[in-house]
């Protein structure tokens, strides 16, 4: 089996082994795949794994010996699952092998929101306690948690575990979703859309994008969000309209917001929440411990074993 691996850096920057997947086959390995390089690349393959590089028909149908696609990743829409599956292609994903460390920063931004940690050393570096009259002093607003109500969009594992950490604090929550979970009622008050946006001290955005999640945060549904408000989005970009927003944060009509995707990654220079106020970006690390990634390999690997052995998992359908 001729394996290709279309971009592999990310996932592998060189901590981790690429051994368990070149033990399956004939594997090359690329750190990243341009539009240009893909056919070249890929006519070959019996076998394309993928993390952010997409695979759309239009390179599908000049695949004639491709028999199985593995997306590194569980957001899969970068393939074009409907296309492939007519063509008896199979494509898989990596479920649940983040949800730790994706809901580990959520609450490390949103601790970062309530006590400005960062900004409060600098100022400590910048010697404005020494030169302070009283044992203490803070320049942002400082926020407790207990008591306060995390809205969570999106009841997967991620919300699951957001929802947990969330009561650990003392917090209340309520889940919007499209699919409520009756074993979690003593956990969580399940709600409507517009009951989370209204009633939320901070929302986290933990759903999938889909046609129904795209945009889902948007100026209709910021305006009616507390002016003491957070927003946190750890799942993906385009479920934020960026301009909206922006406009909210520079209007002072919620009270920040932290990011760890955008709509576009990298961004460009002209992404408007780049210059707002009161916002804390990440570049998209959430699910880029080494132990996440870890487990990725090797459910990646795994994958392809099963699917060679005759067996596939974790497969992916329109």
């Amino acid at each position: 089996m001729k394996i290709v691996v279309l971009d592999g850096k990310v996932l592998n920057p060189g901590d981790l082994s690429w051994d368990g997947l070149k033990a399956l086959g004939d594997v090359t390995i690329y750190d990243r795949t341009s539009k240009e390089e893909m056919l070249t690349r890929c006519e070959s393959a019996d076998i394309l794994i993928t993390n952010k590089t997409p695979i759309r028909k239009e390179i599908l149908e000049k695949l004639p010996t491709l028999k199985y696609i593995g997306v590194l990743a569980t957001g899969y829409n970068i393939v074009d699952v409907e296309y492939a599956t007519s063509k008896n292609i199979i494509v898989t994903n990596i479920p649940a092998y983040s949800t730790d460390s994706v809901v580990q920063l959520i609450f490390a931004l949103l601790l970062e929101l309530c006590h400005s940690v960062q900004k409060h050393s600098d100022l400590v570096k910048e010697e404005c306690w020494v030169k302070c009259s009283d044992f203490a002093f803070w320049r942002f607003p400082l926020v407790e948690l207990a008591g306060k109500t995390m809205g969570i969009i999106g009841f997967g594992s991620i919300g699951i575990a957001t929802a947990k950490v969330a009561n650990a604090f003392g917090m209340k929550v309520m889940v919007y979703t499209r699919t409520i979970k009756e074993e979690f009622k003593e956990l969580v008050t399940f709600c409507s859309k517009e009951e989370l946006f209204t009633n939320s001290d901070v929302i986290s955005l933990s759903a999938p994008l889909t046609k129904e999640t795209e945009g889902i945060v948007n100026k209709k549904y910021l305006s009616m969000m507390k002016k003491t408000a957070f927003l946190i989005n750890t799942s993906r970009g385009p479920l934020v309209i960026e301009q909206d927003l922006a406009n909210a944060l520079n209007n002072g009509d919620i009270a920040a917001a932290a990011v760890d995707v955008l709509s576009k990654e990298p961004p460009t220079k002209d992404n408007p929440l780049l210059t707002v106020k009161n916002i804390i970006i990440t570049p998209h690390i959430a699910w880029a411990t080494f132990e996440a990634r870890k487990r990725l390999m090797n459910i990646a690997i795994d994958n392809v074993r099963k699917f060679l052995e005759g067996n596939p998992v974790n497969v992916v359908k329109e």
